[in-house]
């Protein structure tokens, strides 16, 4: 192969991971979420230490440096990666290949020696605690990072330095996710023993310099402890085994894939054991050395009490009429008119791009051929279904017509009922009702995301839906269910906190985290939604064009796809695996935690009043759970459709109707409420 100078490369070819299209949509939602987890928990380590006084000292101020590298790291190969896969794409330039490399080795080289400052810290405060403070005083810290910073970003430069008068072939293909320099020097045209030679040099000096600190700090630590009672063993040592935890972690897989590289011949083991130390130690970081200290935990909930302080203190100055009510009104209408628009929008802002390209994709084809139906066929015969709907015989249309407009009318109906009374009533002005309404809320957007559809159908003897419509369906379909799913699980964690908590209720669900949690319900139910989007959009190729079923369900799009759904269908078995397991464990562990304070009341009378708030609740949760999961996880075993479409009518539209009467309807407060907003307007 005839070798040429950088200057005339214009790019290089990332590999990635796979090269399977199926495990790409698997990849992209993997790595999306472990980058997010990283960014959101290495920030809230960054804001605990950075807002809470007691935290400022030296073994924070390196922990904090540390969240910042691992932000910094994760952020320059991840968000590539997700670009490539995204854009289908493997391109990446001759200048972002060296830059990715730079700043690569910039950020592991820093996380390598603040893991041995840290080392060094613990080994100054428990072996001498007495000069601690003036061993690692403010100057000696800074000094410390800042040295850090120089060497490291000496040596990478060096390192670019010597890449730059490396040639390489047109398209060369770098058999992995990000620029490595261990794989740059691997596809070289030109000799790299000076390369390699000073990579060794500074892998072995800067490796044997960082262990050898952290054994010694270690060694010392031990003998110090030694020394000690039980008592002071266990304190002083329980600072050190999340940090021993990440450094095993980090220099096992760093370490070996930056001196194996050379040699291995397995270029998927190099990349496995790159995302260990790339992606995943800085995802556990905030969990293992972090989230589990109790300074930091109590660090979080002061912060948190000090934004509900001062919420509280800002409303009294307005003179309101009470705190909670006053703030669950302005919650229930900022949410309420988020997810609104979110739902209206949906399609103009997250849907439309991917749609869209997706289409024009399709046109610029010409012809597609599957391999359970061999004629041929052009593309723009797929850009349309057929909803079968639930019945073929059209004698029986007009009821079901007049049955299902009945059934809606009395959801929505019946849902902004529960709404208005909440809303207008300052006795309902409670985390409770706020709850209870913002089901209400997604109860009509579930509703009328399946029955509108169909009526229209059922109305214009019509069966069609376009592709885009069809996925416009599932992508609402999903967002409202999970909300459904996500609200009901809070509603139970209000419930317990009010039985088992009754005299921190009013503090533990505050406004704020009344709001909050509504929020991370609508933001869990969008990811969720653009998941199965993004295994939809990779469907081109299906065996036939009626759904069985009266709306798009994502199961029913994964059964009429010719292609190898084998990774689609993990994917969507352990999503709702997730989002089955995780809400119906925290429903189980709310109401454990009910009965047995109940069972602690004497009186029957207590016993009964504590518990009538949660029936109502129970039988909606059985309900929802015990349809929906059945449909979603048994759908590729049912045999025969019809029971498959029985069941979602259960969950789509009776279990939104019987909402109103089952859990609210039947509720003396809300009966008070209608009674006193029927009276001002007579």
């Amino acid at each position: 192969m005839e070798g040429e100078n950088h200057t005339g490369l214009s790019q290089f070819l990332l590999l990635g991971l796979s090269e399977d299209p199926e495990l790409q949509s698997f990849l992209f939602g993997l790595f999306l979420s472990m980058y997010l987890v990283t960014v959101l928990g290495n920030l809230l380590i960054i804001l605990a230490i950075c807002s809470d006084p007691h935290l400022h000292t030296p073994m924070y101020f390196f922990l904090s440096n540390l969240s910042f590298t691992d932000i910094c790291f994760t952020s320059t190969t991840v968000p590539k990666m997700l670009v490539n896969i995204q854009a289908q794409s493997k391109d990446i330039s001759y200048i972002e290949c060296l830059t990715q490399a730079y700043y690569c080795m910039i950020f592991v080289g820093i996380d390598v020696l603040l893991l041995t400052i840290m080392a060094y810290d613990r080994f100054a405060a428990i072996c001498h605690s007495l000069n601690y403070i003036v061993i690692m005083n403010p100057r000696h810290c800074g000094l410390l990072v800042l040295i850090s910073w120089l060497i490291i970003c000496w040596v990478s430069l060096i390192h670019i330095l010597l890449m730059k008068r490396l040639t390489f072939s047109k398209g060369t293909e770098i058999p992995h996710f990000f620029c490595e320099v261990a794989q740059l020097l691997k596809v070289a045209s030109s000799d790299t023993l000076v390369n390699n030679i000073f990579m060794f040099v500074v892998a072995v000096v800067l490796g044997m310099f960082s262990v050898t600190g952290i054994l010694f700090s270690y060694s010392q630590i031990v003998s110090s402890l030694v020394k000690m009672s039980s008592v002071s063993k266990y304190k002083a040592f329980s600072t050190c085994g999340s940090h021993l935890c990440v450094v095993s972690l980090f220099y096992g897989t760093g370490l070996g894939v930056y001196l194996s590289s050379p040699v291995t011949h397995s270029p998927q083991k190099i990349s496995i054991s790159s995302v260990m130390y790339t992606v995943v130690t800085p995802m556990l970081n905030p969990f293992i050395y972090s989230l589990r200290n109790k300074d930091v935990k109590r660090a979080l909930s002061r912060l948190l009490s000090r934004a509900a302080s001062y919420r509280l203190k800002h409303l009294d100055d307005s003179s309101m009429e009470g705190s909670m009510p006053a703030i669950c009104i302005r919650k229930l209408a900022c949410i309420r008119k988020d997810l609104s628009d979110a739902s209206e929008s949906l399609l103009d802002m997250g849907m439309s791009s991917d749609l869209h390209s997706l289409v024009m994709t399709q046109q610029r084809s010409t012809a597609i051929r599957c391999t359970k139906n061999t004629e041929e066929q052009n593309l723009t015969g797929i850009l349309e279904f057929h909803l079968l709907g639930l019945l073929e015989d059209s004698e029986m249309q007009p009821v079901f017509f007049g049955l299902f407009l009945s059934m809606y009318l009395v959801t929505v109906l019946g849902n902004l009922l529960i709404i208005l009374a909440v809303s207008s009533d300052p006795h309902l002005h409670t985390p409770m009702y706020f709850f209870l309404s913002n089901l209400s809320l997604a109860d009509i957007g579930f509703i009328s995301t399946t029955v509108p559809k169909m009526l229209i159908n059922i109305q214009t003897h019509s069966r069609v839906i376009s592709y885009v419509g069809c996925l416009t369906q599932m992508s609402l379909f999903s967002i409202f269910g999970c909300m459904d799913d996500m609200l009901l699980t809070v509603m139970a964690y209000d419930r317990y906190v009010a039985i088992c908590h009754p005299l921190q209720y009013a503090v533990i669900m505050n406004p704020r985290l009344c709001g909050f949690l509504v929020s991370v319900c609508f933001l869990v139910s969008l990811l969720d939604s653009q998941l199965h989007n993004l295994i939809a959009l990779k469907f081109i190729y299906f065996s036939d064009v009626e759904i069985a079923n009266f709306f798009c369900d994502p199961s029913q799009l994964l059964d009429l796809s010719c292609t190898n759904t084998l990774t689609n269908k993990i994917v969507m078995y352990f999503t709702g695996a997730i989002f089955g397991f995780f809400p119906v464990s925290g429903i189980f562990f709310s109401y454990y935690k009910i009965v047995f304070s109940i069972l602690k009341i004497p009186s029957s009378g207590g016993t009964y009043k504590a518990f009538s708030t949660c029936g109502s609740h129970l039988s909606v949760v059985c309900l929802f759970y015990g349809t929906g999961l059945a449909v979603y996880l048994g759908s590729a075993v049912l045999s025969s459709p019809s029971k498959g479409m029985v069941a979602s009518v259960m969950y789509t539209v009776v279990t939104p109707m019987l909402n109103p009467f089952i859990y609210s309807l039947r509720n003396r407060d809300i009966k008070s409420a209608l009674w006193r907003l029927h009276s001002r307007m007579v």
